[in-house]
Order: structure tokens, then C-alpha cells, then sequence
């Protein structure tokens, strides 16, 4: 069954070294021959696919295609929402057609990576409600920022290997380039006292080389984190690597893309609705990630929202 109305399909060209731009005629032809009608409009800056969907919504538009990466993905379901974060009187539906480095909000809803099977299977898929997270978290000079996330949201480690992640290159590929980060965030973060509590129950104190705050399964390239998360039941699910040296991370590695993770020894596993995080020592900066952006740091509060978005895959 073909798209049933004209919708947007915005690119990023940029998105997987380049690969999202060389192959976005040949999408488009195969969308053509899938019997979809639409409109293209590419994005050049950072933010800007917040922007053509709010646009789009306020023009009525009745779907909304995202070509690119988990981070072009985390700007496009964020212009469903308003700069105060609420979220914009639409029924429009969200597909992706992935393109990018990471791909793991694609790979959780096994979307496939070649263009004719990727848009047969999301021309034929029905939309249905999904949730979303919302993270509030800090910036640099102190003011609090919300923000959606579609895939996962972590802190720790994982937001500096994201931030390692932004200066290399991208043609040695998705899995070779989160290796590389990560060999380099290990070299340059130091895990530090946390007090974390769980739908409000009464803080604990920990330490973390990682917190992961899962709507979706996979991050960090192909990374199994959150094994058996689903993006429709109403919970976030809450992955910790507690206690858990650099060294013994590392040697973890395999079960981590295997999803063997949560029963390895140190590992937490939480499912919530809420799920809030500071540093004891005001002077130590955890930075915070989402979907492979990482735009603030700790305190940091995250939350589910239900059946926030209409998904088209």
C-alpha cells in the first residue's frame, strides 16, 4: 500500500559521510515508483530540520520522511513540539530512511539499509503511536533546556566517546568510527560519584561509567543496550554500567553487541517513567547525549511521553 497523501521528505546530504545525498535521487525514485507523491527540501546547518517540520505542521503537511542519521531523526521529532516543549496539534506521521553513521533507532525497528527494501517496507507499514523521552538537562552557564529524544538518551562515557565521535572522519564506517571514539573517550573521562533516583523514589548514590535512558534498544552503532526496550509501552528502560571499570567495560564488549549486557555482573536495569540524575561535586561536568548529540550535562531529569508521535515504519 502506497503513501495515501503528499508528504515532506527532508534530507540531510551530509548524513553517513556523504551517503544520504548520493543516494537521495535513487530514493526518490523508488518512492515515485512506490506510488508516493512529495516534496524534498535538504538541510545545511545544525537545527534546521527542527525548523522545516515546524514549518511544515503549521502549513499542514501530513507526513513528515526524515533522510539521515539518529542525530537529523532527534532534530525532526523535535519540531513536533514547540520551543517550550509542547507538543504541536498535528495528526502528521514521522518515517525514517536511515542514512547515517549510527543508525540505531532504524536497526531497533529492523528498517533495511538498501533503498528498495527500506522504502517497500515503509510504504506498506500503517502509522502507529510511539513514545518519545524528554530530557531537561543542563547547560554550560547554568540555564535548564528541554528536549526530545527518540532513541536513547545516556550520560557519562557515552556522551564524551559522542563528543570524540564529531572530529573523525566518517567514511571508515559506523561500527570502525564508534570503536575509534570510544578508545578516545576512555582515554579522557573519569567516572565520578552520582545520586540518581527512579519515579521519584528516594536518591541513591553510585558510580557510573554509563547510564542509558532507553525508548529504543541499540546506540552507539550497533550497540545492544537496552535488550527488549519497546517504543510503545509507556516506559523508558534504565541500563547502568555501576561499578564498572574502563578494563571491564572493554571486556564486556561482546555482550554489549550481543545483548548479553544486563547479566553481566554490574549492570543495572530499571524500567520507569522517570528517571533523574546530579553529580555530588558541583565542580565535576557529566556531559549529557541523545540520539548522538550531546547538548548538555548533569542535572539532568528524563521522562517517557506517551504515544507522542505517529510512526510511519
Amino acid at each position: 500500500m502506497a503513501f495515501a497523501e503528499r508528504f515532506l521528505l527532508i534530507a540531510n546530504p551530509k548524513a553517513g559521510a556523504g551517503r544520504a545525498g548520493r543516494n537521495l535521487g535513487a530514493l526518490q525514485t523508488a518512492l515515485s515508483n512506490a506510488g508516493a507523491t512529495f516534496d524534498v527540501q535538504t538541510t545545511s546547518s545544525r537545527g534546521e530540520a527542527t525548523t522545516l517540520v515546524r514549518k511544515a505542521l503549521a502549513d499542514g503537511v501530513r507526513g513528515v520522511g526524515v533522510v539521515g542519521g539518529d542525530g537529523t531523526l532527534n532534530e525532526a521529532i523535535n519540531g513536533f513540539f514547540d520551543e517550550r516543549g509542547a507538543a504541536l496539534p498535528t495528526s502528521a506521521w514521522f518515517a525514517p530512511f536511515p542514512a547515517g553513521t549510527g543508525g540505531d533507532f532504524c536497526r531497533s525497528l529492523r528498517i533495511p539499509t538498501k533503498i528498495e527494501a527500506m522504502v517497500a517496507h515503509i510504504t506498506r507499514a500503517n502509522a502507529r503511536p510511539i513514545d518519545l523521552g524528554w530530557a531537561e538537562y543542563t547547560l554550560e552557564n547554568g540555564e535548564k533546556e528541554g528536549r526530545a529524544f527518540l532513541n536513547i538518551a545516556s550520560f557519562g562515557l557515552s556522551a564524551v566517546v559522542d563528543r570524540a565521535i564529531e572530529s573523525l572522519p566518517k567514511q571508515i564506517g559506523g561500527r570502525a568510527t564508534y570503536f575509534v571514539g570510544a578508545l578516545l573517550g576512555m582515554t579522557r573521562y573519569k567516572p565520578a560519584p552520582i545520586a540518581v533516583s527512579v519515579d521519584g523514589e528516594i536518591e541513591r548514590e553510585t558510580e557510573a561509567l554509563t547510564f542509558a535512558i532507553a525508548n529504543a534498544e541499540f546506540f552507539g552503532g550497533g550497540m545492544h543496550i537496552a535488550p527488549g526496550a519497546l517504543i510503545d509501552d509507556g516506559l523508558l528502560d534504565i541500563v547502568g554500567l555501576e561499578h564498572v571499570s574502563k578494563l571491564r567495560s572493554i571486556a564486556m564488549s561482546s555482550a554489549i553487541y550481543s545483548g548479553r549486557i544486563l547479566s553481566e555482573p554490574g549492570i543495572t536495569h530499571r524500567r520507569a517513567r522517570r528517571f533523574a540524575a546530579r553529580t555530588l561535586d558541583p565542580a565535576v561536568r557529566i556531559h549529557v547525549e541523545m540520539d548522538g548529540e550531546a547538548p548538555g550535562q548533569l542535572p539532568a531529569t528524563f521522562e517517557v511521553r506517551p504515544r507522542a508521535l505517529l510512526l510511519r515504519a
